[in-house]
């Protein structure tokens, strides 16, 4: 089973920056898209962004132009570069990783969240 483990997370004013990093481990044979998504008080879990293992990205249309993904395949570890923070970001963010272990079988890893909180 994968562990995920985010870090990064804190206090921030808006206009501000945080990076958040998420390093998988465990038994697994490889890990294909991994991700971030969010959950605000009140509303659903949401994609933030997430990339392939080749490096294709995808994001919200909400954090377009402000937040960047990158991976580093050989650390397991996805980062979230999030510039120009809004006080609508604050929010718990989670790491996913899309496992397949040596048998085949695919599944999905979630972390337990890092809190984001914007205020002014």
């Amino acid at each position: 089973q994968v562990q995920l483990v985010e870090s990064g997370g804190g206090l921030v004013q808006p206009g501000g920056s945080l990076r958040l990093s998420c390093t998988a481990s465990g038994t697994m044979f490889s890990i294909n898209t991994m991700g971030w998504y969010r959950q605000a008080p009140g509303k659903e879990r949401e994609l933030v962004a997430d990339i392939t293992r080749d490096g294709i990205t995808n994001f919200s249309e909400s954090v377009k132009g402000r937040f960047t993904i990158s991976r580093d395949n050989a650390k397991n570890t996805v980062y979230l570069q999030m510039n120009s923070l809004k006080v609508e970001d604050t929010a718990v963010y989670y790491c996913k990783a899309e496992v397949t272990t040596a048998w085949g079988l695919r599944y999905n890893g979630w972390g337990q969240g890092t809190l984001v909180c914007v205020f002014s």
